[in-house]
């Protein structure tokens, strides 16, 4: 079982779209059994499946030792694609009930994890360097950073890259790679962005690169991933695409 952290410094860089079609692609084109993982109390990975964050339980409760996994997962409109939701209960979860008297509370999300049976398991996390991301990190073996050429995007991954390396000190955390989204070739400013991701983070670039495209807006309409409700849509393609290339790479 392969855990990946999806992380970003700031919002709007696809960083949940990316782990849902991740996530699908693998499941419905590699045969995969997935588990995503909602930890951004936002629940965008959660509404994005369909499914509404006051109707479900989420990780918090896991984590007080007040349900199992088993109790919160939920199966989504693909076969052997699982999710565990999100809600507002997250967003403070380490302050209260068994956490906050716990000064290892941030081990407790692997080891929660690590009984489990899955091939893969992704956890979007939320767009800052808060508990969640922390914990998210220590708990994972690859970290997954999305990003989009943007200033405050790009600019954003030097102080990601500083929280990660802190984390991979004392924990085995392995940069599996920078995603690119909102992609346009003819960008006047894609190689000096470029420079900066390749300063940042030398040779974790992905050569995959998912184009603006509104039809992965559409789909999250619909609760489900693009290769639903559009399979032959360009995100659709570049997610397939970004999707095989991290399989090398792990």
């Amino acid at each position: 079982m392969k855990i990946i952290a999806i992380t970003s410094f700031k919002g709007g860089t696809a960083k949940t779209s990316t782990t849902l079609h991740i996530g699908a692609a693998l499941t419905k084109y590699h045969k995969k059994k997935v588990l995503l993982i909602d930890f951004d109390a936002q629940a965008n990975l959660t509404t994005g499946l369909g499914f509404d964050p006051d109707e479900q339980d989420s990780m918090a409760p896991i984590l007080q030792g007040e349900k199992t996994i088993d109790q919160v997962t939920v199966s989504t409109c693909l076969k052997n694609l699982d999710l565990i939701p999100a809600d507002t209960w997250l967003e403070r979860v380490e302050v209260t009930g068994a956490l906050a008297a716990d000064r290892y509370s941030h081990e407790r999300l692997k080891q929660i994890l690590m009984p489990l049976d899955y091939d893969y398991v992704f956890i979007d996390t939320p767009p800052s360097l808060c508990w969640l991301t922390e914990s998210a990190l220590i708990a994972a073996d690859y970290s997954l950073v999305c990003a989009t050429p943007e200033f405050y995007s790009v600019k954003g991954l030097q102080r990601l890259s500083i929280f990660m390396n802190n984390i991979s000190e004392r924990h085995f955390l392995k940069v599996l790679g920078i995603s690119l989204s909102f992609w346009n070739l003819r960008g006047k400013s894609n190689d000096a962005f470029l420079d900066v991701i390749e300063n940042t983070f030398p040779g974790k670039l992905l050569s995959s690169k998912v184009r603006r495209d509104i039809r992965v807006s559409e789909a999250s309409i619909f609760g489900k991933p693009i290769f639903e409700t559009a399979p032959k849509s360009r995100a659709s393609t570049d997610y397939m695409s970004l999707t095989k290339e991290l399989i090398k790479r792990m």
